[in-house]
């Protein structure tokens, strides 16, 4: 029987605006990705893992129109508002999956095949007794490490201290993964502007795969 990772999210979908549920309803057939459709050519694509409700990913997709992306995020509302931003911009570099990041990744992304993964402001499950939970694990980036392609980017963001430590421990460990000194390309979202009113501090972890 295969090990089920723990899950790194609580999946609350909160209430859908009409807008929302149009553009979930009417786009996913062009913008969406199934699980069950098994492998695919991401052509080189960046991959965002858990983009909530879409904000910086688009940013990102209308400045680099020539870049492929793809997003993964669990939660409707956010793939709803991705959605509806993209068609309103016209954006054809964007593709989406609803679903649990380790089913894609074990199902539909070949290794070596993508340019770079973002993990921006993942949950920091703050609580000691939750941080089994936290996405950014040792057998978690080993598994991203297969998919990024050699020179490939891993970029993760934070702003809570012991998180920060937290990812340092887990990426000085890998042996696959270099640390730059660039703080890489990343707009600013709604989590990192939440976190500088709190007073907190942003940590910005790019590696390149080797």
């Amino acid at each position: 029987m295969q090990h089920r990772p723990i899950r790194s999210y609580v999946l609350r979908q909160g209430k859908m605006t009409p807008g929302q549920r149009r553009a979930y309803d009417t786009l996913m057939e062009k913008y969406g990705l199934n699980v069950e459709d098994g492998l695919i050519d991401p052509k080189e694509a960046i991959l965002e893992i858990g983009f909530g409700m879409g904000a910086s990913l688009l940013e990102l997709v209308k400045k680099y129109p020539e870049q492929q992306y793809i997003g993964v995020e669990v939660h409707q509302p956010g793939v709803g508002r991705l959605l509806m931003g993209a068609q309103e911009a016209g954006c054809d570099n964007i593709h989406v999956y609803r679903a649990d990041v380790n089913d894609v990744l074990i199902n539909c992304i070949p290794d070596h095949s993508l340019k770079g993964i973002y993990i921006f402001f993942p949950d920091p499950w703050h609580k000691k007794k939750h941080n089994k939970r936290r996405l950014i694990q040792s057998e978690f980036i080993e598994k991203l490490s297969q998919k990024i392609k050699s020179g490939g980017v891993l970029h993760i963001a934070t702003d809570w201290e012991d998180y920060a430590t937290h990812i340092q421990s887990v990426l000085d460990e890998q042996k696959n993964f270099s640390l730059t000194h660039s703080k890489g390309d990343r707009p600013n979202t709604k989590y990192e502007a939440r976190g500088q009113r709190l007073g907190h501090d942003v940590w910005d972890f790019v590696y390149t795969n080797n």
